[in-house]
């Protein structure tokens, strides 16, 4: 399964009749406004011990109304929509690299020389420039560089 799939089936975004979820359909789908179950999901894996770990993403006020029953389809921003995407699309690197769910939160819950000592979590949630940093060095460690 490509990676593209794996990160459309964490965020539960079906697949367009074509029967294949590219980048470009994914980033349409951040566009239209990921559904907020798409962060549930994300956070659920990445953090499943952490209830306050979605608040990283998207305020807790903002996202009680959201949620709220009048507020009908809740959806995310294009900027939430695209650090949860973000934080998929490490999440199931690491998960690549690391072969399991509690080694890869092991890696990203770790300093990391590489970042100055900043977590991989904190850098991929921190800016949209931290994870390409992150997964740079998932890369690396993939394919034996040193990392």
């Amino acid at each position: 399964m490509s990676n593209e799939a794996v990160i459309a089936q964490l965020l539960d975004v079906s697949r367009p009749p074509a029967g294949t979820v590219s980048t470009s359909e994914i980033v349409r789908r951040i566009k239209e406004g990921l559904p907020v179950q798409a962060l549930d999901r994300v956070a659920a894996a990445v953090a499943p011990d952490d209830r306050e770990f979605r608040f990283g993403v998207v305020k807790k006020a903002t996202l009680s109304r959201r949620k709220a029953p009048r507020s009908g389809d809740a959806r995310l921003s294009e900027l939430e929509g695209a650090k949860v995407v973000r934080l998929a699309r490490v999440w199931t690197l690491a998960c690549a690299v690391w072969k399991s769910e509690d080694a890869a939160r092991d890696f990203l819950y770790r300093p990391h020389a590489l970042l100055e000592g900043q977590r991989p979590i904190d850098a991929v949630m921190g800016s949209e420039f931290g994870g390409p940093q992150v997964e740079a060095i998932l890369g690396r460690l993939q394919y034996g560089s040193a990392a």
